[in-house]
């Protein structure tokens, strides 16, 4: 990212003032959520309690906003697709909407799936390891966005909830199968979203930017990447959204998505040939055209990260409540609408208030990003995620956003090493013919210029050179080497590895430590 980009992350993050004005207004949130459950729990015998659960709720709502919200908008407001308050706006209302639509499945999964309820001797124990495993996901997310590490709120609260439940009823309350799963997620969601973010890069490169006429490409190719986008998320709306008053299987959902995107594909493709009129022949001109699209992309992405990561952040909070209404430990339990707004406001609040740092790492701090780029890992967290919400698997989010960037910043370092030896093997092997600096430089532009069929017949002709004229195997190793330059900064790579391989060891102790003093705390009170 550019000094100006960078400035106008910085100035976004600095419009709400100082860090004490942040600070009150984030505090002012945590009490009047407090205050607000104690209004409504008029049915519920412990009011305290469920004060202190809310609270704890809205804290972590906060810290979701500051740390896993700004993974899903970070490329676009990094890419300058997104204002900071356009971000705040879209995470508000699709990051609320994903949760209220089709994010139940996944509050089950963390609430039955990770530890058996009733392995837990009674309803009070219960509400306990809950708040803990909330009170622990959400400091061990606000230390990490401190530290400038973006980190899972998923993987926070699983180990808040395995730490817990293991302190509350040992080691056998755990399903460690379930947990093996989940790990097993956690390695495959940061590769399956690298790989498919490089896909689209590297299509959209040879579809696009590597054509001679990048413009006539870019009015072909833009609007079925628009049509595939809507494609998948009709899909998924149709089978999540609908569900309630409408069941359906995925071989019809995908009919009526694929019916949606071709509409979609005649409306969207005169207003790209209309918008591209303008525009120079050149990569970086054709990537406004990937404005719109990467704003879409990023909107739908916030409610699949509603869907997933909201609702199980909130779990806790909703199993505390469904506990001291009922007295006991449910196999289900209901989402109050306020439970689900308190996860809508807080992540706004949190990703205005504390949320333009992770951005800045995100945006900026492990690969520059331009718009192409980050609709390449929008689409590709967005369609990681809505698998995932699909077979009820509670994925990051954040290693899914996080592993798409990787991916497009490695595929750039090999093709850019990749090209730049092939540039170096034309220079030496020129030389070797006897070719003068201006024949080489000609030779070189040549190369340059061509567009990736041309390129390949230079290669092709380079090769016959070369077989006419030999290298030796060891003056072969001699060649020129291009200077290696780095486009993924490896410090950002082991910073984020490590701190998502401490995540869930250290929410786990945190809540199993947080546990102890509750339940000592009750006794003493009792």
């Amino acid at each position: 990212m550019d000094r100006a980009k960078s400035n106008s992350v910085t100035t976004s993050s600095s419009l709400l003032g100082s860090d004490l004005v942040r600070l009150i207004i984030a505090v002012a949130f945590v009490v009047a959520t407090g205050f607000y459950a104690t209004m409504n729990g008029e049915s519920i015998s412990n009011v305290s309690i469920l004060a202190i659960a809310a609270a704890i709720g809205a804290y972590m709502a906060l810290n979701i906003g500051a740390n896993d919200v700004a993974n899903n908008v970070g490329p676009a407001v990094g890419a300058q697709a997104l204002s900071m308050t356009g971000a705040i706006l879209i995470a508000a209302i699709f990051e609320a909407s994903g949760a209220l639509i089709a994010g139940g499945s996944v509050v089950s999964t963390i609430k039955k799936g990770i530890i058996n309820p009733n392995a837990i001797a009674d309803s009070a124990t219960f509400i306990w390891v809950m708040m803990a495993a909330l009170l622990a996901g959400a400091t061990w997310l606000n230390l990490a966005t401190y530290l400038g590490a973006p980190v899972s709120t998923t993987h926070s609260i699983v180990g808040g909830v395995l730490g817990a439940g293991i302190a509350a009823g040992g080691w056998d309350i755990a399903n460690w199968e379930k947990m093996s799963m989940i790990a097993a997620s956690w390695v495959i969601s940061p590769v399956l979203g690298g790989f498919i973010a490089a896909g689209f890069l590297y299509y959209i490169k040879h579809s696009i930017t590597y054509k001679n006429d990048i413009v006539a490409s870019a009015r072909k190719i833009v609007p079925l990447l628009v049509a595939l986008m809507v494609w998948a998320f009709s899909t998924y709306l149709i089978m999540k959204g609908l569900k309630k008053i409408w069941k359906t299987d995925i071989v019809t959902a995908a009919m009526l998505g694929f019916a949606i995107a071709t509409g979609v594909y005649f409306f969207v493709r005169p207003i790209v040939f209309k918008a591209s009129e303008s525009l120079k022949n050149h990569k970086d001109s054709v990537n406004s055209l990937f404005t719109i699209p990467l704003i879409i992309s990023a909107a739908l992405l916030s409610f699949a990260h509603g869907a997933n990561d909201v609702a199980n952040a909130i779990g806790p909070l909703a199993a505390i409540n469904d506990a001291l209404m009922s007295g006991g430990i449910s196999s289900k339990a209901s989402i109050p609408l306020w439970i689900m707004l308190v996860g809508g406001i807080g992540i706004a609040f949190g990703l205005a208030l504390y949320g333009p740092k992770l951005i800045r790492t995100v945006g900026s701090e492990i690969t520059e990003l331009d718009k192409t780029r980050a609709f390449c890992i929008a689409m590709a967290a967005a369609i990681t995620v809505i698998i995932a919400s699909q077979l009820g698997l509670p994925v990051s989010s954040t290693h899914i956003a996080v592993g798409g960037i990787f991916g497009v910043g490695f595929l750039r370092e090999y093709l850019k090493k990749s090209y730049e030896k092939k540039l170096a093997e034309i220079v030496e092997h020129s030389e070797d013919a006897g070719h003068d600096k201006d024949e080489t430089n000609s030779f070189v532009k040549r190369f340059e210029a061509a567009d990736v069929e041309g390129k390949r017949a230079i290669l092709r002709e380079l090769k016959q050179l070369r077989d006419e004229s030999p290298i030796s195997k060891k003056e072969r190793k001699g060649l020129k080497k291009a200077t290696k330059q780095e486009l993924v900064k490896r410090s950002a790579l082991f910073k984020i590895a490590a701190a998502w391989i401490i995540t869930v060891p250290a929410s786990g102790c945190l809540a199993a430590i947080l546990f102890y003093m509750l339940v000592g705390f009750n006794h003493i009170n009792g």
